[in-house]
């Protein structure tokens, strides 16, 4: 029996080490795990908020859309840093477009959240097709993307089309395959607005309008997005010292 003592001891001193260790281990994830949350919430600034985008441009003049409450939980819970919901009219050219762009930085991965092809159905849109094409900016900068056909059933029968692309890290693609994945996914832990993907949405019922407001916007609305450099260039628009920045 008294032989027996030691060995015994070493057993439950064994144990308890087990057991502290898995308390303190489950301790630290539960710290770290908070900390990441907290970080990946904390919306990551643009260096020019998108809202500073102008409202008017050539002979596009363009209105701040109501965003309800249950879209904007939506938005924040797929990591929405940054956005900008605004419809355009041109008078002269008797032509409208619903121009939506988000920025997901915090966690890029989050813009999938964002497709056309997740959006229109949730609000009751039936999915039609989607098309590769392409078209020119007022820059000459060609450009890919997605055109989308929506409708909605009887009673309504309404029509819609949305012409969408990417900006990744600065770059343009169509291709939802360059950011889908697990660095996608990743959080932005070093909080760098240059690594992002946003989307830019152009809505509205005729095709001819979205291209022809795509054409108009494009370039405008990179000014506000990092470069592949991480360059802002409206920064130089908007200086610190105006109240612009945040």
């Amino acid at each position: 029996m008294t032989s027996a003592l030691p060995g015994t001891m070493k057993l439950w001193q064994a144990w308890i080490l087990a057991i502290v260790l898995l308390i303190a281990s489950g301790v630290i994830y539960r710290v770290v795990a908070s900390h990441l949350n907290l970080v990946v919430k904390a919306p990551i600034a643009l260096p020019v908020p998108l809202s500073f985008f102008p409202n008017r441009i050539d002979y596009w003049s363009g209105t701040d859309l109501t965003i309800g409450t249950t879209t904007r939980e939506y938005m924040e819970r797929n990591f929405a840093d940054d956005f900008l919901s605004r419809r355009y009219i041109s008078s002269e050219r008797n032509i409208w477009a619903d121009v939506y762009i988000v920025y997901c930085s915090s966690r890029p991965g989050g813009i999938l959240g964002h497709r056309p092809g997740v959006c229109y159905p949730a609000h009751g849109w039936i999915h039609d097709s989607v098309e590769r094409s392409q078209f020119i900016s007022r820059a000459g900068r060609q450009v890919d993307c997605l055109v989308n056909r929506f409708r909605k059933p009887a009673p309504a029968y309404e029509q819609i089309v949305v012409l969408n692309f990417y900006i990744l890290n600065g770059q343009i693609t169509a291709d939802e395959d360059d950011f889908s994945g697990p660095l996608g996914r990743r959080p932005n832990l070093a909080r760098d607005p240059a690594r992002y993907v946003a989307q830019v949405q152009i809505s509205s019922v005729l095709e001819n309008s979205v291209r022809t407001a795509a054409a108009d916007m494009t370039d405008r609305i990179l000014e506000f997005l990092p470069d592949k450099d991480g360059r802002v260039r409206a920064a130089a628009l908007y200086p610190a010292e105006s109240g612009a920045l945040r």
